[in-house]
């Protein structure tokens, strides 16, 4: 029989593995709280099938066990390096900026150098030309028509491939000086996942744009103009659904008041929103 192959396990949102870690605990608790009651309703009847109450309380105890205490444990994993795991949250999201600005910044639809002026501090919100850039990377129509002519003009292509070859370096650099640090908790781990797949297709889309005499495509992979293209405006609407996952999570872990209220510290996005789009 062949064996089926499966993608990483993951949660469609942090939302999304939050409320599912919660859901678990909460129906341990619950089961918990029904085999106490069913005792006292039927008193006879656990000892009566002493096998069925056997299996019963061994459900129960795993099942408070892993939905509990380890629930427990990760919260205590996510606390313990909370403003370093911040830290590196903002700046794989700066990555994941850079990656999707310079795709909109060659179309034309985020103002020229966008992609080289992030800055952890603005991270938690979105100025309107980032914010108006990200609706345009998200209308997948406007996006593949723009680079459309991106990849038709010879110099705008080349300089799109050389912004992406400058992230591709900065996103190498994160992942590797951090990525053994975030393993320590699996929501961390999760995220760390997911900067991976988008430097390995950054990796992917930079080799297929380029085309020098020399230049040979990613192995297995052979895409015509139009492929490409749509290849091209999914790296940069995956890059901007991880930068707002990954603030969202960073905006967890350390509450942007405790920055605030440091001496001497009044950045100017104190009072400014992040705007998830």
């Amino acid at each position: 029989m062949r064996q089926r192959q499966q993608g990483p396990r993951r949660s469609s949102s942090v939302q999304d593995y939050l409320k599912t870690s919660r859901i678990v605990g909460a129906v341990a608790v619950l089961v918990l709280i029904g085999g106490v009651l069913w005792d006292a309703l039927a008193p006879h009847f656990w000892s009566r099938h002493a096998l069925i109450a056997g299996l019963a309380s061994s459900v129960i105890v795993v099942m408070l066990t892993v939905a509990v205490v380890n629930e427990v444990l990760e919260r205590r994993n996510r606390q313990r390096w909370s403003v370093l795991a911040q830290y590196v949250m903002l700046q794989l999201a700066g990555c994941a900026r850079r990656v999707w600005t310079a795709v909109a910044e060659a179309g034309g639809l985020v103002p020229a150098g966008t992609h080289k002026t992030i800055r952890m501090g603005n991270l938690i919100f979105r100025p309107d030309a980032i914010q108006a850039g990200a609706e345009a990377v998200n209308d997948s129509d406007r996006l593949v028509l723009a680079l459309r002519e991106v990849l038709a003009d010879e110099d705008r292509l080349a300089a799109l491939r050389e912004a992406l070859e400058d992230v591709a370096g900065q996103n190498e650099e994160v992942l590797s000086h951090w990525a053994a640090v975030m393993l320590s908790a699996e929501i961390y781990a999760e995220m760390i996942d997911r900067h991976v797949e988008l430097t390995d297709e950054l990796d992917i889309v930079t080799n297929l744009l380029d085309r020098s005499p020399d230049a040979t495509a990613p192995a297995g992979i052979n895409l015509d103009e139009d492929e490409l293209t749509w290849t091209v405006a999914a790296l940069a609407q995956l890059g901007e659904r991880y930068e707002r996952d990954t603030v969202q999570l960073a905006m967890r872990l350390v509450p942007i008041e405790w920055w605030t209220s440091r001496p001497g510290r009044a950045p100017a996005w104190r009072d400014e929103p992040w705007k998830a789009g």
